[in-house]
């Protein structure tokens, strides 16, 4: 008897200090999958955008099924989180290094580009969790594209540059 309740007891333990694992470390162990990671972050958002629409059909319902809008607004929330996590954890702590500004003015707007990019994925994703407009994930999805471009160099091999500048609002003002 005694045997069985410490084997419970040590299997309750396990479980109760068992961690989420993460697909990456920060070790760091030079093994890097950019590409999986900004197509990880286009499966999160297709989910988030399936969420958005189960829970505006499910809430139009005459006869309302909480139990599955509250399980769409869970995975809507815990995919954003998902992608936040690969954007501060794995792009902006990790991939995207940081740059002096009196570096090369090229490198160093390009290195201001992709972290206000960053930045602003993190916010859109913020709100993607808090309501259920579908801009916003539109919004990652087209700041996506631009990073992808600046960060693979995509622009400069087509010949063309397609990556969005930001300027503070005054800057905006006074062109």
């Amino acid at each position: 008897m005694v045997k069985h309740a410490l084997t419970f007891f040590l299997a309750v333990i396990l479980v109760l200090s068992a961690t989420e694992v993460f697909s990456h470390c920060e070790v760091p162990c030079g093994i890097y999958g950019d590409k999986a990671r900004v197509e990880e972050i286009h499966e999160h958002l297709t989910t988030i955008e399936k969420a958005m629409d189960q829970i505006k059909t499910l809430s139009a319902a005459e006869e309302k099924n909480y139990n599955q809008i509250v399980r769409w607004v869970t995975t809507k929330e815990d995919h954003a989180n998902k992608i936040q996590d690969i954007i501060y954890q794995y792009f902006m702590a990790q991939r995207v290094k940081p740059v002096p500004a009196v570096a090369d003015e090229a490198v160093y707007q390009k290195y201001i580009n992709e972290l206000t990019l960053l930045h602003s994925m993190l916010v859109s994703a913020m709100k993607a969790k808090q309501t259920l407009d579908a801009g916003h994930v539109k919004s990652i999805h087209d700041d996506l594209e631009l990073f992808s471009q600046s960060y693979f160099n995509e622009a400069r091999d087509k010949g063309k540059s397609k990556i969005k500048i930001w300027k503070k609002d005054s800057e905006k003002k006074s062109q």
